[in-house]
């Protein structure tokens, strides 16, 4: 049994059959993204009774491996589920650290709030992931641009058919080895306009990070593969058909004039740590921030006249990514040309240097997993 710091005592049953390091280096060589995972997962239990009591216990550290459900169980029937994403990043003296986890708890708890999932206290999520991460270390890759990527979720566990929250859930955190998510050089990416799918509603689940509103994007962003694009461009129609985000990544736009404009968190929008991070170096670049409504037709407008120099998206998994094209079912809006010293390739720069070591954490945005 570990205990740590905070109180929180994970117990560890390792797995008797760990990966040899043979073929762990074959599969860090090259790790694309979600293809592979390390030798064990984190689990922390949550159950009450029917007057409320009880609450999280049993954490643990568990060989990788199926979850046993019963057929019953809520989550299959009702969706209730929410997940997270963030890296563990391996710097030059060989420690590895994390990028803003209390962000992430904080957002896993807001996604909590409105799916009728308990609320994971901060301190435990951000254990969880030192206790994997330190049992499976060797599987961070130290490659340019490569990270571990860490995926706690939420699930609801109880087996019964009733509409109502669940009193058994089951927290989890698994990592898969990442490299460079749209893999390669990066190049600007083209995005498709999805004119008949909306990704959320007002009052819906836009805000939480959960399946269901990724499982809704999916028929749209076959249709951008189908048109040629990697990712997928949602407006709000009942809005003067405002920019939101893409599927799994929020839209930045650089003016002429030092502005940098992202849509406005309506609800809708997922609130990205990236996103915030991005706003805040910008904001340290002397950058005129805005977090407002823009519509299509003033992404129009501004590539008309000159004064929209570029476009980029950003998440955890892409980190910031230019975008070249926005093809839409009447034409395309070209950006102009992203250069090396373009806003978006900067604050790139800066962003993963932050993360990597290379360049001083003036934030505290850095916690140490191993």
């Amino acid at each position: 049994m570990t205990q740590n710091a905070v109180g929180v005592e994970f117990t560890q049953r390792l797995t008797e059959n760990p990966t040899s390091a043979e073929e762990r280096a074959a599969v860090l060589a090259n790790p694309g993204f979600g293809d592979y995972f390390t030798d064990h997962t984190a689990i922390v239990d949550w159950s009450i009774d029917a007057e409320g009591k009880g609450g999280w216990h049993d954490a643990r550290i568990e060989p990788y491996g199926p979850i046993a459900l019963d057929p019953a169980a809520a989550v299959l029937h009702y969706g209730q589920e929410i997940f997270e994403g963030l890296k563990a990043y391996r710097h030059a003296d060989g420690s590895i650290w994390t990028f803003r986890p209390e962000a992430n708890a904080h957002r896993i708890n807001r996604s909590a709030q409105r799916l009728a999932l308990p609320e994971l206290p901060p301190e435990v999520f951000v254990e969880s992931l030192r206790q994997l991460v330190s049992v499976d270390k060797d599987w961070v890759p130290g490659g340019d641009g490569e990270a571990l990527y860490l995926r706690p979720f939420m699930i609801a566990t109880e087996a019964f058919l009733g509409v109502r929250p669940a009193r058994e859930v089951s927290y989890r955190v698994i990592a898969s080895p990442a490299g460079n998510y749209f893999g390669g050089e990066l190049k600007p990416v083209s995005i498709w306009l999805s004119e008949h799918y909306a990704r959320a509603g007002h009052g819906g689940t836009g805000e939480a990070k959960c399946g269901g509103n990724y499982a809704a994007s999916l028929a749209a962003q076959l249709e951008a593969e189908a048109n040629g694009c990697k990712q997928v461009l949602f407006l709000d129609p009942t809005n003067d058909n405002a920019v939101e985000e893409l599927g799994g990544m929020n839209i930045f736009f650089v003016f002429t004039d030092g502005r940098l404009v992202t849509p406005a968190l309506n609800g809708n929008i997922l609130h990205g740590v990236t996103r915030d991070s991005v706003l805040q170096l910008a904001q340290d670049r002397g950058l005129a921030v805005e977090e407002r409504k823009i519509t299509i037709d003033e992404w129009r407008e501004s590539l008309a006249d000159g004064t929209l120099s570029e476009v980029f998206a950003c998440g955890t998994a892409a980190v910031i990514t230019p975008i070249g094209e926005l093809k839409t079912a009447s034409g395309s809006l070209v950006s102009p040309a992203h250069g090396s010293d373009s806003v978006a390739m900067a604050i790139r720069e800066q962003l993963l240097g932050i993360q990597t070591g290379t360049v001083e954490d003036l934030h505290g945005w850095l916690t140490r997993l191993a």
